[in-house]
This record gives C-alpha cells, sequence and structure tokens, in this order.
C-alpha cells in the first residue's frame, strides 16, 4: 500500500504498518522458540548417548526430544515460515535488489533441512537405532549456531 496525500491512503497505510510490526514481532518469537530448541535438542542427544538402551535415563530422553520437536521446534518453525512469507507478501518489493535478504533465506533453508535431520535422529533415538555418536552430536550442535550467527549479521548488518 503506499501512503498518500488522502487521509483514506494515510489511515490505510498506516494500518498496513502497524500490521506489519505485529507480524514482525511475532516472527521474531517465533523464530527464538524454534532456535531454542535448535540448540537444545543437539545437546539432549550427545547425553543421550551416553544412557543405556532402555534405562529409565533413555525413555526419559525420548520424551524429552519429542516433546521438544513435536511441542516447541515444529510448530515454531512453522510460524517463522508463516509470519516470514506474511512480511514479504506486505510488502513484495523487499525482494527486489536485496542480496542479504537472498542469502538469508538459503540460510533458513539450510536450518529448515537441519530441523530434518533432528527429527530424523529423534525418530532413530525413539526406535533405539542411533548409530551416531557424541562427537558427531557435538559438531551438529554447531551447525544451528554457525547458520543463527549468519542469518542475524544478515539482517541485521545487510552487508549486500
Amino acid at each position: 500500500m503506499s501512503i498518500g496525500i488522502s487521509g483514506v491512503e494515510m489511515a490505510e497505510g498506516a494500518a498496513v504498518e502497524n500490521y506489519y510490526l505485529w507480524i514482525k514481532a511475532l516472527h521474531v518469537i517465533s523464530i527464538i522458540a524454534w532456535m531454542a530448541g535448535m540448540l537444545y535438542l543437539p545437546r539432549l542427544f550427545v547425553y543421550h548417548c551416553g544412557a543405556e538402551r532402555g534405562s529409565v535415563q533413555s525413555e526419559t530422553f525420548k520424551v524429552m526430544e519429542r516433546r521438544l520437536l513435536k511441542a516447541i521446534m515444529t510448530p515454531a518453525m512453522g510460524a517463522s515460515w508463516i509470519f516470514g512469507i506474511a512480511m514479504i507478501a506486505l510488502n513484495p518489493d523487499m525482494m527486489k535488489g536485496q542480496g542479504w535478504l537472498h542469502a538469508k533465506l538459503t540460510l533458513v533453508l539450510l536450518m529448515s533441512g537441519m530441523h530434518g535431520v533432528l527429527a530424523k535422529h529423534v525418530r532413530l533415538f525413539a526406535n533405539d537405532a542411533n548409530t551416531k555418536s557424541t562427537k558427531y552430536f557435538r559438531v551438529m550442535n554447531e551447525v544451528p549456531t554457525v547458520l543463527m550467527i549468519g542469518i542475524v549479521i544478515l539482517v541485521i548488518v545487510r552487508p549486500f
């Protein structure tokens, strides 16, 4: 919406701006929830690797991992995507000539792929079929951090 001289156009533009800010706030809240899970779940896997299969500790980790993924991470990822797409829909010009945004979206796609990898590991642990080591999960724990750093730098600094 363009903000013109008439009061109707100005009021409409102000309403869209206010709506956009609410969507942006919900987008940031969703990202925080998603990232909390993305940073914590691989750490749970590290500890789960040390638990004996079938033990009370292992079963507790299974519940924690499943709930984190299903109740927090996956809904937060979906909300992050929905609110992000809504911001672009309200301001489609933001895609023009914004290299930083295209790079950010690429990193977000990679983060979503990482989410899928972590979901796969939740299923493997749930079936007592994990074959990966604690070292593997320690490295996996750093991937969301590196992606998050790149995303934040692109959004805040907008280097290109």
